[in-house]
């Protein structure tokens, strides 16, 4: 059931979900949470949808918010608030109400959310893209106890990985972090399977790929060996290289869907690694609302420790006459000197 709202308020959105949910025959309320979405038009749909998928492990209350910016001046001046009330089936498990905020009302969205909150239920903020610097101090994500970026989304992933660090607050997470889960189960499974000690570390993956370097973070923080991080064509990441006394451990997932997980004694193993969707992340995100330390433990391990290893692993790409990778000041060396010669052959 779809009820449509012109013009109205948070008091009149609240009396139209009580109707919605007689109308449908289910007056009581079963939902475990608040999810408020901050977003844009254009990618409402889409985080509307995986929401709705997350619903069904997790009944919530979903509040979609949609800032419209007019491009009229005198629409400018005005305030307004448009709703669209969602109950039943047309709302997964939950129910979800859209809100676009117009005019003045924009710098007072949290007075709109506010009213709308199901009582003595946790509130989970989450932005798809364009995430404030410092979620916390968001007008929304104060009233959060756990808020969710995805810095995936953001033009520059990198820098923007070093803003969360600076503005962590207990209760951040980002879905970048969310992606890597079973990579970080894989490897410290196998490396519980054998009695060695990790010498170094290498991750490879696409550049500007905000979830490798959060891999190298927290394998960096919690080995305490150097990490490379190198490059790759993708998709995401690919393989996980690291060097015990024991020999190397190697997981590799070149295709997005099967990885390869290679020890010393042991056969290579198969092993399901596949990406996954925005709805299994944040609904992975929903299973826990308490504060994520082993997140920030990595967050805080800083992007730039790792920078070194992606210089050293695109140095093969200059090679010398003889076709042998050198690093980056060896590889011209040799045809500056080689130059000279072709003169003197040609006269």
């Amino acid at each position: 059931m779809k009820i449509d709202l012109t013009d109205t308020t948070a008091s009149k959105i609240n009396k139209a979900l009580v109707q919605g949910r007689r109308a449908v025959g289910t007056p009581a309320v079963g939902m475990v949470l608040t999810l408020v979405i901050v977003t844009d038009e254009e990618n409402a749909y889409d985080a509307l949808r995986a929401a709705g998928d997350a619903s069904r492990e997790h009944p919530s209350r979903t509040l979609v918010v949609i800032k419209r910016v007019s491009r009229s001046p005198r629409d400018r001046t005005g305030s307004r608030l448009d709703a669209e009330v969602r109950v039943g089936a047309d709302a997964g498990t939950g129910e979800t109400v859209i809100l676009r905020l117009y005019g003045e009302v924009l710098n007072h969205a949290q007075s709109v959310v506010l009213p709308l909150l199901l009582p003595d239920a946790p509130v989970v903020a989450w932005w798809p893209v364009n995430a404030p610097t410092d979620p916390a101090k968001d007008p929304l994500g104060s009233l959060a106890q756990r808020r969710v970026t995805d810095t995936y989304a953001a033009e520059q992933p990198i820098q923007e990985l070093t803003a969360r660090a600076e503005a962590y607050t207990p209760g951040d997470t980002d879905l970048s972090w969310t992606r890597i889960t079973p990579w970080r189960s894989m490897l410290a499974a196998a490396l519980d399977q054998v009695a060695c000690k990790v010498t170094a570390v290498e991750v490879e993956g696409e550049e500007f790929n905000p979830s490798c370097e959060l891999l190298g973070m927290w394998l960096a923080d919690r080995l305490d060996v150097p990490v490379k991080r190198s490059l790759s064509s993708g998709p995401g990441l690919t393989a996980v290289r690291m060097e015990t006394d024991g020999g190397p451990i190697v997981l590799d997932r070149a295709d997005g869907s099967l990885a390869t997980l290679s020890m010393r004694g042991q056969p290579d193993r198969a092993v399901a690694l596949k990406r996954r969707e925005t709805a299994e992340l944040i609904a992975e995100e929903l299973r826990r609302l308490d504060p994520d330390d082993t997140y920030a433990s990595a967050l805080k391990y800083g992007v730039d420790k790792l920078g070194e290893g992606v210089e050293e692993k695109t140095a093969p790409n200059a090679k010398d006459g003889s076709g042998n990778a050198d690093g980056v000041e060896a590889g011209p060396a040799p045809a500056k000197k080689a130059a000279p010669a072709k003169k003197a052959a040609a006269k």
